[in-house]
């Protein structure tokens, strides 16, 4: 071995022993530097209200929701035409205090359901 080709050596090991130096430093001061910080805004006040409707008369689907909150308290409904033509509406509350409450209403619709599709039939003449 000539003494180049040692001094390269040597110094590739250098090299890899300054590099688990680094990252053990690093792991002791608890990761990178550039690690992301979590942020907390402390003046985010939830507050929105939506609502949306689907009247479909091809299919037969109805249904409709509203929501509100204003801070921790929400409420809201919703409604739709079930299967058997029952209109069946939910109106809920949620809170820190009560937990989340439903009362459930049904009621016979004046809807008519959509007929059931059983799907393209071929038919041999």
């Amino acid at each position: 071995m000539s003494i180049r080709s040692l001094s390269l050596s040597l110094l590739s090991l250098d090299l890899q022993v300054v590099t688990l130096a680094l990252l053990l430093v690093a792991a002791a001061l608890g990761g990178y530097p550039h690690t992301a910080q979590r942020y907390v805004y402390p003046d985010a006040y939830p507050h929105y209200s939506f609502g949306y409707s689907v009247q479909d008369s091809l299919t037969g689907d109805s249904k409709t929701q509203h929501e509100t909150r204003d801070g921790g308290v929400v409420k809201g409904s919703y409604s739709l035409v079930e299967p058997d033509g029952t209109t069946r509406t939910v109106e809920y509350t949620a809170d820190p205090v009560n937990g989340f409450n439903a009362v459930v209403h049904r009621e016979p619709s004046a809807v008519k359901v959509a007929p059931i599709y059983h799907g393209y039939h071929l038919h041999r003449y």
